[in-house]
């Protein structure tokens, strides 16, 4: 299976990368961060890495690695580096591939382009994250509505957080959209809780299916 699969979220700090390597693992894929802002403590491709029980090599090295914990336009400025496009080239494996943007959908990566207009020149389908907690509703509507309006494929919402049946419901049903599953906060984070967690809560065969 040669499925890749955009995973970003409503904002950031929602535990998307928690998220990621849930699925890449469950796969048995690639992840990929194309892009990664703050290098103090762990990266995300390093959270991915002690998560996802990867085979050695797949976890892909960033294209970008900016050393300050902000939007990557902002922190690739104080480094003196500039975001080219052209090089988040899609890298051709033979296997899934994972794909993590940077915060939500309109994070700048320079003064012209965002996230979401890389996203709508791949067309690969997308997985929301979105928060259970109050504000989340507002938040992941406008970002289901800012993905249509590119017509970017949108695979379903992946909550994360505790169970909110009425925030959950309504989301799905204003944005029309399939719930895939639901992410708890695991105390302890572990490989083995993180991957319980997400074969008892993700309906893989959605995740999976046809591009």
């Amino acid at each position: 299976m040669k499925r890749r699969i955009v995973v970003t979220g409503t904002d950031t700090g929602i535990g998307k990368t928690v998220f990621s390597a849930g699925l890449a693992g469950l796969l048995n894929g690639f992840y990929w961060k194309p892009v990664q802002s703050g290098l103090d403590g762990e990266t995300d491709s390093e959270v991915v890495a002690r998560l996802a029980g990867l085979p050695s090599g797949r976890v892909l090295p960033e294209t970008y690695r900016l050393k300050s914990p902000l939007s990557p336009h902002r922190s690739a400025e104080i480094d003196g580096v500039a975001i080219e496009a052209v090089k988040l080239s899609l890298p051709d494996l033979q296997g899934p591939l994972i794909i993590e943007g940077a915060g939500g959908l309109m994070v700048p990566l320079n003064r012209q382009t965002r996230f979401i207009d890389i996203f709508a020149q791949w067309r690969l389908p997308v997985i929301l994250c979105a928060r259970t907690a109050l504000g989340t509703i507002n938040h992941t509507l406008l970002s289901i509505e800012a993905l249509r309006a590119r017509s970017i494929p949108l695979i379903g919402i992946a909550f994360i957080g505790e169970e909110v049946a009425d925030t959950q419901r309504t989301i799905l049903e204003f944005g029309g959209v399939p719930q895939l599953g639901r992410l708890p906060l695991l105390d302890p984070l572990t490989a083995e809780t993180l991957r319980d967690a997400m074969v008892a809560g993700f309906d893989l065969a959605l995740i999976a299916g046809g591009d």
